[in-house]
């Protein structure tokens, strides 16, 4: 008996395959097919089953979602014609936002509320997807693809998408269009109550919790963010409410997010952050070692606003820098690194080191920190830069003592910045070049234009202007870009004494003369794109004869 159903089961299954494809052929001669999507699209999603199923049976299907809101549009159709409303869970006593109804909101999924069996699922798209196309190509409309083949066909490399991102700006923006309440966004879990709660003060992005994958009773991050942010612009719109994108181009469009409205000027966020710190670097080792290293003056409300977002430092939470990265014994909640480390990591830019160094590869910087290689400093030259002897006491300590904000304050006015370099006066107007006068005409180089371009590009913007004048040593520093190995001084030697006329043999790593040159001329413009000169007669003028 079971043999009997069996077989009829395969019949009833090759029937209906074979009727699509008949299907398909018969209706060839009316049928004006969607077009394939164009090869960068921003909206293609994966419809993968293989994600709550756990094994997979035909590659997964590539859809536009864009080209389909589009084509329902156009029947006055909306999201409703796939989405299903479901009861929205109770929230932590937020209000709710603009337009958005309490209670209800649409359903991520496809025609579901929630999966089911692989089986069932798969039945959904299947009955609904090719039913809908089919009834398009019984009306003669332009339809889908109606045979398996024509929508399993696996990942697509040209996807456009790109992550969207809540910056500053951003959150200014939707700050203000929920007049404030915070917690029309922001809540926390409390695992006992098993609910989620708002708490006030505390507020973190959403990242800290929700991660790119379902974790036990966490949503994932892209789910949380269309549940949330794209139901309210939804919501919104239809309420005639001013909102934001509902499409995935929308958000994930490169060229729609350079168009988001930029706030100019930025207020700061508020949440009770101090305006300078201590970062510490005092305390005892897992030997009882006592650390010898000054704690570091930080201008915390300064870096706010290099920054667009506080991730760029707060990467895991909104907490102080020591509560995961231990000054002594590296902790499991860091990574297992160390403060030392995690403030010092070349290339990382959570790092401050890091941080700087990726700013040094701006093209008004990189002339210079992209060619040279990294002079080892005295400890005075660099350490103490950040980590600040304590200001020497000339008059007895106020009462009470200050507060650490106020000592850090006064530390970080104390610094003496270095502004640009020698005098005008100073600098040798031009320098001529005669390397290569048994084939050319000296080369006259621009040499005070060179270094007043270099000092006005330090100061180009505000960041860049105090890196420079905090870490520059002296008004020599900008000289070191091309007299990199000379002592500091407003005179330093000229090329030739270092530079060989042919290579050393003895010093492979030291160029001669005519590559030195070249290589530092040429490869400081391009470094800071500079486009001329490009032939050698822009510097080498032909001899005359």
């Amino acid at each position: 008996m079971e043999r009997m159903r069996a077989m009829v089961r395969w019949t009833a299954m090759t029937c209906m395959v074979l009727a699509l494809v008949i299907f398909a052929i018969s209706a060839e001669g009316i049928r004006t097919p969607v077009k394939d999507s164009p090869e960068s699209r921003a909206d293609i999603i994966l419809i993968d089953t293989s994600a709550f199923s756990g094994r997979l049976d035909k590659p997964p299907v590539p859809f536009p979602h864009d080209l389909h809101t589009d084509a329902l549009a156009k029947q006055k159709k909306d999201c409703f014609s796939c989405h299903l409303r479901e009861t929205k869970p109770k929230s932590p006593s937020a209000p709710a936002a603009p337009g958005v109804q309490p209670g209800e909101r649409m359903s991520i999924k496809f025609k579901r509320i929630k999966d089911t069996t692989p089986r069932e699922v798969r039945g959904i798209y299947h009955e609904n997807c090719i039913g809908c196309h089919m009834s398009l190509a019984e009306k003669g409309e332009e339809f889908g693809p109606v045979v398996c083949g024509e929508c399993h066909k696996g990942a697509l490399d040209h996807s456009a998408r790109k992550p969207m991102g809540m910056d500053r700006s951003l959150h200014f923006r939707h700050s203000k269009a929920a007049k404030e309440k915070c917690e029309t966004c922001h809540h926390e879990y409390d695992e006992k109550a098993k609910k989620l709660f708002y708490a006030k003060g505390k507020e973190g992005t959403c990242r800290y919790c929700h991660k790119e994958r379902i974790e036990e009773n966490r949503i994932s991050m892209p789910l949380a963010s269309h549940l949330s942010c794209v139901e309210c612009h939804r919501a919104g719109k239809e309420n005639n409410l001013k909102s934001g994108p509902v499409t995935c181009g929308g958000c994930h469009d490169e060229k729609a997010q350079m168009k988001v409205q930029k706030v100019e000027p930025l207020p700061r966020m508020e949440r009770n952050q101090p305006d300078r710190i201590f970062v510490k670097t005092l305390g005892q080792d897992e030997k009882g070692t006592l650390t010898r290293m000054n704690p570091v003056p930080f201008d915390h409300k300064a870096h706010e606003g290099y920054s667009d977002t506080c991730r760029v430092c707060h990467h895991e939470e909104m907490a102080a820098c020591n509560s995961c990265h231990p000054l002594a014994k590296p902790a499991e909640k860091g990574g297992n690194v160390q403060l030392e480390r995690a403030m010092h990591r070349s290339g990382s830019p959570m790092s401050c080191v890091g941080c700087h160094e990726i700013n040094q590869k701006a093209k008004e910087c990189a002339g210079c920190h992209g060619l040279m290689p990294r002079v080892v400093q005295s400890k005075d030259e660099s350490c103490l830069k950040c980590h600040m002897k304590p200001l020497a006491q000339t008059t007895a300590p106020p009462s009470p003592q200050p507060a650490e904000k106020e000592v850090a304050e006064r530390l970080l006015q104390s610094r003496q910045p270095v502004k640009g370099t020698y005098p005008v006066e100073d600098i040798p107007e031009n320098v001529q070049i005669k390397t290569l006068v048994d084939k050319y005409e000296q080369v006259e180089l621009p040499h005070r234009r060179i270094v007043l371009s270099l000092v006005k590009g330090m100061n180009g913007s505000e960041r860049g202007a105090k890196l420079a004048s905090y870490f520059h040593n002296d008004k020599s520093t900008v000289c070191q870009g091309c007299h990199h190995h000379s002592p500091a001084s407003p005179k330093p030697p000229a090329c030739l004494n270092c530079h060989s006329r042919p290579f050393d043999e003895g010093n492979l790593a030291k160029p001669g003369i005519i590559g030195a040159y070249h290589q530092q001329c040429m490869g400081c413009h391009d470094a800071m794109a500079i486009e001329k000169p490009k032939a050698c007669v822009d510097c080498h003028k032909e001899r005359k004869k």
